[in-house]
């Protein structure tokens, strides 16, 4: 359904001050004149013939009379053999499409058939040509712009259709044929009716030809407008595009109500360019924040304009289809043009577009063609639109779409600043306490996203964190260098200085053997963090539940794809690609590598999507406590995670106690501590 533009007495501007007064032409005696003289004398009754669009008659039932918005019975008997066969004889001849008119009118009779071709019911649409009705579109006529007009049925395309043919024609001076398949649009016979003005109109034999007339149109009698009515085949669409590639300005009307509508009809979806899949690259998908296949534009829109009629004095203004169906696509806002007529003159809307996608967490104009939830099409800018945190807390809450959270530029996930954890779209002025600006050091912080709905620049949290956290690494270094007299801890080390942390050290170890299960990096405040599913593969999940377990972190271990939020695996699983993992990336859904299988990456990987701040030396020491037991037990050298001189220096203590031989390798800041399965020889690494 076509989204409503924001209207406000602001924002309406008249086009016209004067309005050009309509008149009406309908022939409606011709008609009548093909009517049983019993239903003329009713019809005559009637209070309001002016409004008068249809005469139904129906074998077996009662004459109807119809209204834009009612129906009247005109006989209290029923219509037999005998009034079809009179309405029969009295007008032309019925084409393959069912249809027949009356000479020099506009005047339509369909026939409905029964199974052996006998004629069982008749629709008399009275015709009428309106005088004036262009003028609600009329700056776009004259621009030259090929025009595609729709509206559900009997809602007057084909009398604003006629009206364009007369006005070009007969004002602007230009050379107008008219591709009249059932005679509609200029009326039955060979003469036109007057209602086309000087554009002349070329006859259609049967409908299936329609495409064939509209190229013959172009080929033979050099038009300058081609007007052309119910567009519905794909050779019909095919031949207008041939028609606008040519110079020609095309006027028509196509099968839909809405330009939604449009898009969703394969058949003639190639009117506004076209839609095809296509899948991005890596960099390009998270460059967009989407995934990996997203819908484009296939080619430039055969129709300039769309005008979506809603009621006979109100449309609908697509000024720009190209940049209408990209913003679609892209799942943007759009911001049509209302124009309606009332005894003032024609008005249009200034209208403003809709809260974007990051500030609404609504379903868009155009969810329907791909689907919403699971089908993929997202409003909110993520890598995943289908996941998402739980609403609570336990194993038994449901499944949310992840309003109070978003990605961080790392992959870490961070909860909203307003309260209730969705995302605020009010200015400054309504500002919360639970909105208050960043605090260096705070978990929940703002990220881009929401900080472009302030006025005022913040500095980036993770900017922030990651300086802090190489002031304090500088610091330790330096203190280390200066106690060490030495370069990048290669130096001899004073036993007398590295007594207090040998004892801190081996009451730490004491203390992880006496309690195994117990929280080693116990984080505060665990419990008021949002509910994370991850799915381990190639790792260990035995030692993925223990990190769990230590950081007293709320994750649960996913047994599929489907119910997880991130994947971990690890660095050898990831290269081979195996389809647990290509099913995660065309999901777009984040993947966490690990170096090696073993408890410190996990919990540095945790730590990382929750955005924590955990003592790095802490992690580092119990990474070597890990690949200490890796080295002895399974006799292969390990190498650590890069770190700085003071815990390198650390490092290499806890080898020599465990017999084992430590290399530090690499430059600044990648250098870290290799660990060999050699005994020590000497006291210095």
């Amino acid at each position: 359904m076509a989204p409503e533009p924001i209207e406000s007495a602001e924002d309406a501007l008249e086009v016209r001050p004067a309005p050009e007064p309509q008149s009406t032409t309908d022939d409606l005696d011709v008609l009548l004149a093909a009517l049983p003289p019993e239903i003329v004398s009713a019809i005559g009754d009637l209070a309001d013939r002016e409004a008068l669009i249809e005469v139904v008659m129906d074998l077996g039932r009662r004459p109807e009379a119809r209204y834009p918005d009612s129906e009247a019975e005109l006989l209290a008997r029923e219509v037999n053999e005998t009034d079809i066969q009179y309405v029969v004889d009295h007008i032309g001849s019925f084409g393959d499409d069912n249809r027949a008119g009356i000479e020099r009118t506009l005047h339509r009779i369909s026939a409905i058939r029964n199974r052996s071709g006998k004629i069982v019911g008749l629709t008399c649409r009275i015709g009428r040509a309106v005088y004036g009705t262009i003028e609600i579109i009329a700056d776009f006529v004259e621009t030259g712009k090929s025009l595609l007009i729709m509206g559900r049925p009997g809602i007057g395309k084909t009398t604003m259709l006629r009206e364009a043919a007369r006005v070009l024609a007969d004002d602007l001076d230009k050379r107008v044929v008219v591709v009249d398949t059932s005679n509609e649009i200029a009326g039955d016979g060979d003469i036109p009716h007057p209602a086309i003005g000087k554009a002349r109109r070329m006859q259609v034999r049967t409908p299936s030809l329609q495409h064939e007339v509209m190229i013959e149109a172009v080929e033979n009698h050099m038009p300058q407008v081609i007007v052309i009515d119910e567009i519905g085949t794909e050779l019909e669409a095919v031949a207008a595009r041939t028609i606008a590639e040519r110079g020609v300005q095309l006027i028509g009307t196509a099968h839909g109500n809405t330009l939604d509508n449009l898009m969703l009809n394969p058949t003639l979806s190639d009117l506004i360019g076209g839609i095809q899949s296509v899948t991005l690259g890596d960099e390009e998908a998270r460059r967009r924040r989407s995934q990996k296949s997203v819908l484009e534009r296939k080619a430039p829109p055969t129709f300039d304009v769309v005008i979506e009629i809603q009621d006979r004095e109100r449309v609908l203004v697509h000024g720009d289809v190209a940049d209408t169906i990209d913003a679609l696509l892209r799942g943007d806002p759009i911001a049509p043009e209302l124009r309606w007529r009332d005894e003032e003159g024609v008005h249009r809307s200034q209208s403003r577009p809709r809260p974007s996608p990051r500030e609404q967490l609504v379903p868009d104009r155009f969810s329907g063609l791909i689907g919403q939830g699971g089908a993929g099409w997202r409003t909110e800018p993520s890598w995943r639109g289908d996941s998402g945190f739980r609403g609570g807390f336990g194993p038994g809450a449901e499944r949310s779409s992840r309003s109070g959270f978003r990605p961080g530029a790392s992959g870490s996930w961070r909860p909203g600043r307003s309260g209730s954890g969705t995302p605020s779209t009010q200015g400054p002025a309504s500002r919360t306490p639970a909105e208050a600006p960043f605090v260096a050091g705070d978990i929940a912080d703002r990220g881009p996203l929401e900080r472009g709905t302030t006025p005022l620049p913040e500095p980036r949290a993770r900017d922030a964190r990651e300086l802090s956290r190489q002031r304090e690494w500088r610091d330790s270094a330096a203190k280390a260098i200066d106690a060490l007299k030495a370069d990048e801890g290669t130096g001899p080390v004073n036993a007398a200085d590295l007594a207090a942390d040998d004892e801190a050290l081996m009451d730490r170890a004491v203390e992880a053997e006496r309690e195994e299960s117990g929280p080693a990096l116990h984080v505060p405040d665990g419990e008021s963090l949002p509910t994370l599913r991850v799915l381990p593969q190639g790792i260990s999940r035995k030692r993925l539940e223990q990190a769990i377990r230590e950081l007293q972190l709320p994750v649960i271990i996913a047994r599929d794809v489907d119910e997880a939020d991130v994947v971990m695996t690890i660095r050898s699983e990831y290269k081979q690609k195996t389809p647990m993992v290509r099913e995660a990336e065309e999901r777009a859904m984040p993947i966490y590598v690990l170096k090696t299988n073993t408890i410190p990456q996990m919990q540095s990987s945790l730590t990382s999507i929750f955005a924590l701040e955990i003592d790095p030396r802490d992690v580092a020491l119990r990474e070597t406590e890990e690949a200490i037991g890796v080295v002895l037990h399974g006799a292969d050298a390990v190498e650590l995670s890069p770190q700085n001189a003071y815990i390198r220096r650390l490092q290499h203590q806890m080898a020599e106690r465990a017999n084992l031989v430590s290399r530090s390798r690499g430059r600044e800041p990648y250098r870290r501590v290799r660990l060999y399965p050699d005994p020590a020889r000497s006291p210095w690494r």
